[in-house]
């Protein structure tokens, strides 16, 4: 007797006994239960787990624990950055052009000193007559 049968399919067994097959899956034509939405009045767990161990790992480093309170704090760091995943994608895009404007900014102080520089030259050349 073939024992891969289709969901619904009434076969016997080897006692003669007839034996259904119940499908477990949920069929697709029957609605699937609605997720449970919540408002203002639903607690933010992973929130409140992050500040907890932010504010715990900053206890611990205050109290010279530091290994604990480094691992603790990693810990808050790493829930509150799966908690605020859209900024924390909003931010690395907009990194290169915080990179960029910072390249640009030490350009023109690395220019800035070098005017001072040759100016000092100059000073001090016209000093030293």
């Amino acid at each position: 007797m073939d024992r891969c049968l289709d969901p619904g399919v009434a076969a016997r067994d080897e006692k003669g006994e007839t034996m259904v097959v119940v499908p477990l899956l949920q069929p697709e034509n029957e609605s699937k239960a609605e997720r449970r939405t919540c408002g203002a009045e639903c607690t933010n767990w992973a929130r409140i787990a992050a500040g907890g161990s932010l504010l715990a790992g900053g206890v611990l480093l205050l109290t010279g624990r530091h290994r604990a309170g480094l691992a603790v704090a990693a810990t808050g760091t790493t829930l509150a950055l799966l908690d605020q995943q859209e900024v924390l994608r909003a931010w690395w895009d907009a990194l290169p052009s915080y990179i960029e404007d910072a390249l640009h900014l030490l350009d023109r102080v690395q220019a800035s000193v070098e005017e001072l520089s040759a100016q000092s030259e100059r000073l001090h050349r016209a000093l030293s007559r």
